[in-house]
């Protein structure tokens, strides 16, 4: 299929080049004319498998540098850099970054180093968090052996069965010779978990709810069984900042935990026998609203996916502490800003309650297919009441037909709320929430008449 044709052109380019050699002379030894080489490096033809033979005997081609610009998350990484407000008057469309990272990867390689490693005080504090987030981006949050390794302990654990507590506790009881106890706040105020060898305990806050309780001791069994594993991945991502690992260590690890919660095969059944139905998700697998839309950002087994969700969580200062695109294709969560038309920040304002909504991105009347968006409050970890955030998930309207969630949501194009990528980010005109002026755009001044908006700007 064209979708799985391989062009490789500046590969083999820069291999020639490393080997000295002319076309006519690479040509002769992968057994084909110049000018089909030439076709090849300039990615007018595919690699076909027997040319990719041929390289791999001739000059000892290793294939998996097809794929370095992963490295940088591919496309969909390079998006992200460019949607930086330094270049946001440059109008640079996706389009054109798949033709910078075919026709130069290195280069894209090197502009995506350089901006990741340009910065005040202030990014490089957040540089470790960003470095995590582009590994589990290169990945798209799917992590086959670890999923499957899951799978195969939930099965053994008999996890399937009503109180998935008692089988993890067993678990660490029978195989690690460990107890739980759970604490009152005033021992553990400032802790969720804690392992105490010396007594041979998993230490629980009594704060925690039953799926939180699952969760942390889930937690506990990832990191006494899946060390090795995780560290294999790990150690293999080649991060330069020691907190960068560890913060993608942990998401790791957290990543098993909801793997054995939420068994891959079984959780995509559920899903597709029920419409992705959240609150019947959340009761059948004993978890919370937020470690179920984790677990739908990474349903991305081969011959068995599940629908590209993107998973946020915003705090009422609009900030984003969590960004999982999985599959997704949502380039408007990753601005570092959002729209105040869209209604996940009114979810605040009516906790517990799922809001749902069909938004559209809309940047200077260029609007995509349109977003099913779903928000709802949770708290934050320990005592009721000390944090409230808002999680979002959202799919692409064309797979939201059969969501639960979609019943009686119009998805016509035209009955989407359009929604920009922030203020400093969005051209749309005449939009009475406006904050911000946009970059890269000149304001237009009236003298005779008072607009909608303070920040008008000229037409391109």
């Amino acid at each position: 299929m064209a979708d799985d044709a391989l062009f490789a052109g500046p590969a083999i380019r820069r291999l020639r080049k490393r080997e000295g050699l002319t076309q006519a002379a690479t040509a002769a030894r992968l057994d084909i004319s110049p000018s089909y080489l030439n076709l090849i490096e300039r990615n007018q033809r595919p690699v076909s498998g027997r040319v990719m033979m041929q390289l791999v005997e001739q000059f000892d081609f290793d294939p998996k540098s097809l794929r370095e610009h992963e490295s940088i998350g591919g496309i969909d990484g390079l998006a992200r850099r460019f949607s930086d407000e330094r270049f946001g008057d440059l109008g640079v469309d996706r389009e054109e970054l798949q033709e910078f990272l075919a026709a130069a990867p290195q280069a894209a390689a090197a502009f995506a180093r350089l901006y990741d490693n340009a910065g005040d005080a202030s990014t490089e504090v957040l540089e470790p968090l960003a470095a995590s987030r582009r590994e589990i981006e290169r990945w798209r949050n799917h992590f086959a052996d670890l999923d499957a390794a899951a799978e195969q302990l939930a099965d053994d654990m008999r996890l399937s069965r009503g109180d998935i507590g008692i089988a993890l506790i067993e678990r660490l009881r029978e195989r690690h010779q460990l107890s739980v106890r759970f604490l009152p706040q005033e021992i553990m105020p400032d802790s969720l978990r804690r392992l105490d060898l010396h007594a041979r305990q998993v230490q629980l806050s009594e704060m925690l709810s039953n799926a939180s309780r699952n969760f942390q001791l889930a937690l506990q069994i990832a990191q006494l069984e899946f060390a090795d594993a995780i560290e294999a991945i790990a150690k293999g991502s080649k991060f330069d900042d020691e907190a960068a690992r560890a913060l993608f260590i942990r998401h790791l690890t957290g990543y098993v935990a909801a793997a054995l919660l939420m068994p891959y095969s079984r959780f995509l059944r559920a899903c597709e026998a029920t419409g992705y139905d959240l609150p019947i998700l959340e009761r059948r697998f004993g978890v919370s609203f937020e470690q179920l839309a984790h677990r739908l950002t990474t349903l991305q087994r081969i011959g068995q996916r599940g629908l590209p969700f993107f998973m946020v969580r915003i705090d009422r200062a609009g900030q984003f502490s969590k960004t999982f695109t999985g599959a997704s294709t949502a380039r408007f969560i990753e601005s570092g800003s959002s729209c105040p038309l869209w209604d996940a920040h009114r979810a605040f304002d009516r906790a517990g309650e799922l809001q749902v909504q069909f938004v559209a991105l809309d940047n200077a009347g260029d609007r995509d297919g349109g977003w099913l968006t779903m928000a709802r409050t949770v708290e934050g970890s320990g005592a009721p009441g000390k944090a409230q955030f808002v999680i979002v998930l959202g799919v692409e309207a064309v797979f939201a037909q059969e969501l639960a969630q979609a019943r009686g949501v119009p998805l016509r194009s035209d009955d989407a709320q359009p929604i920009g990528p922030g203020c400093a980010r969005c051209h749309r005109s005449r939009c009475s929430q406006r904050s911000l002026p946009p970059i890269g755009r000149k304001l237009a001044f009236d003298k005779v008449r008072t607009g909608i908006t303070p920040f008008e700007f000229a037409p391109d």
